[in-house]
């Protein structure tokens, strides 16, 4: 009688493709690579947004920050030059203009060291900073401008209470200066606009697009080390820019505006931005250099004694 013979069934000699397995692992890796780089781009933009969203866009912090400018020198002078020149083209005194004028820019100057000074600066700024958030909101092409009739109001009354005879006659009219013009700068202005609407969004964004990377990431320590690394990155590139904005903006002067006046403004406006900048930068390094460290820490921990296999115990 013949063996029987059992019958396998046979199995498919074609190997199973990796591709599906695979396709996942490698989606993850390229979308975890473009929310971390998103992310880190976000870095500036966040900062930017928040800085003039609640620095510049808010009145009273814009006012508490332009308020120590009435005490720097070279902000007192030029706007000593500025109210002396109004004021001069309004009287005529013949050959003694010269004389009087230098006695009015004393005068001047001598008011910018009074706390009345200081007063009509905030309230100089709090009627810009007003005219400024006018023209973002309603996307307006006019001039900003400050109205230096406060002062020369306060200039023409101490001239009086010291007796000078011609002080009566300085008209005392609504001398409108020129801070800027919307439609000269272009896309500047339309995106500071865009980053005061944005607020703390672009900040929110950039923190859940770096938790989704690195969630995503094959190595998520290796993740969390290039994200903190391109945040520290993105913070220095902007306070480099800041920089660059600094000397581009006053190269562009006209020489009749003082350098040291607009610089110290500048300086002013941009303080909390740099210094977020600065914090970020400091934050992400900590970050990257602890998790560095931690893996190399860890091996360098003495581990317990592994137990002896053949059971005996050292003499």
């Amino acid at each position: 009688m013949p063996n029987s013979v059992r019958r396998v069934p046979r199995t498919s000699s074609r190997p199973r493709t990796p591709l599906p397995a695979a396709l996942p692992a490698a989606l993850s890796a390229v979308l975890s690579a473009v929310l971390l780089v998103l992310a880190c781009l976000l870095v500036p933009v966040s900062a930017l947004s928040a800085w003039a969203k609640f620095e510049i866009g808010d009145r009273d912090s814009y006012v508490a920050t332009m308020a120590p400018l009435a005490s720097d020198p070279a902000v007192r002078t030029a706007v000593a030059d500025e109210v002396t020149g109004s004021v001069m083209k309004e009287i005529d005194v013949g050959p003694l203009q010269g004389t009087v004028e230098s006695f009015v820019r004393d005068a001047v100057r001598s008011f910018t060291e009074t706390a009345a000074f200081k007063t009509a600066w905030n309230a100089a700024n709090r009627a810009a900073h007003d005219a400024v958030q006018s023209e973002l909101n309603h996307d307006d092409n006019g001039e900003v401008t400050i109205d230096l009739a406060p002062i020369t109001q306060q200039i023409k009354q101490q001239l009086q209470d010291d007796g000078v005879p011609f002080a009566s006659k300085i008209p005392v009219k609504h001398t409108e200066v020129t801070v800027l013009r919307s439609e000269d700068l272009g896309w500047l202005w339309r995106s500071f606009h865009a980053l005061q609407v944005a607020g703390v969004w672009p900040a929110v964004a950039a923190a859940v697009l770096a938790v989704a990377g690195v969630l995503l990431a094959a190595r998520r320590r290796r993740a969390l080390l290039a994200t903190a690394l391109g945040m520290a990155l993105g913070a220095a590139a902007l306070l480099a820019a800041v920089a660059i904005g600094r000397a581009a903006t006053l190269d562009d002067l006209p020489s009749d505006l003082s350098r040291n006046a607009a610089g110290a403004v500048y300086d002013a406006l941009t303080q909390t931005l740099r210094v977020t900048a600065w914090i970020i930068v400091a934050a992400t390094l900590v970050i990257a250099l602890v998790t560095w460290l931690f893996p190399r820490l860890r091996r360098s921990l003495p581990r317990g004694r592994e137990p002896d296999p053949t059971g005996t115990r050292p003499v």
